[in-house]
């Protein structure tokens, strides 16, 4: 990580110094699989300061016709291609041409272990970074991309507006209420884990597991 610019929590600056050392087991049951996923794609965990001063993250709602993972939540992000030198270019790139991200408005904090979906079977590297020159970011790519917003950090630790989500699959995970929109899934699984691992979670009731809307 390279001097962090200002306005970085300081959260966010031990965390970074505690990913090198986690584990991909830490972050996800899903690891990629001896030789690779389907294809390489990676992910922008983008924090930031908000107009009143709190930190936020950006979060997109993928467009409801998209063939995987329709109308969920997510963060900006997408597949490698041929001219990415790296999973950090390959998530800058895919935030500019998603949401309009400017890439020198971001400081890379670090990368998270690459991880599985299994149901698209790509290996996903969560890259992090602080926005510290923020500006309007909106959904360039609507066949994509429907909604773009800032939640802040404050409203995800909020017990009350935390609980876990059931798949008829048998699967339960970590899922927040952001600004009326379900977090559930892969991208709620790295907030809550990134959360724990910082020690800024607070205490929720995982036992509350409610069903995912039809």
């Amino acid at each position: 990580m390279s001097a962090p610019a200002s306005g970085i929590p300081g959260w966010l600056i031990e965390v970074m110094t505690k990913v090198s050392s986690a584990p991909a087991s830490w972050f996800s049951s899903y690891v990629p699989p001896p030789g690779g996923g389907r294809r390489q794609s990676a992910v922008l965990i983008l924090f930031g300061s908000g107009p009143d001063g709190s930190t936020d993250v950006v979060l997109t709602q993928r467009a409801s016709t998209m063939r995987n993972h329709p109308g969920q939540v997510s963060f900006p992000g997408g597949g490698a291609e041929s001219g990415d030198a790296d999973a950090i270019q390959t998530a800058l790139r895919e935030a500019n041409e998603e949401i309009g991200l400017d890439p020198e408005s971001v400081q890379i904090l670090g990368e998270l272990p690459a991880l599985h979906i299994p149901i698209s079977g790509y290996d996903v590297t969560p890259i992090v970074g602080w926005w510290y020159r923020p500006h309007v970011v909106t959904a360039r790519q609507p066949e994509e991309v429907e909604r773009v917003t800032r939640v802040r950090v404050d409203q995800l630790l909020e017990p009350t507006m935390r609980f876990s989500v059931g798949h008829p699959s048998g699967y339960v995970g970590a899922a927040f209420d952001a600004d009326g929109m379900l977090v559930w899934g892969f991208t709620a699984g790295l907030l809550d884990r990134l959360f724990e691992l910082a020690e800024i979670a607070q205490g929720w009731n995982r036992k509350d597991v409610r069903p995912l809307p039809e």
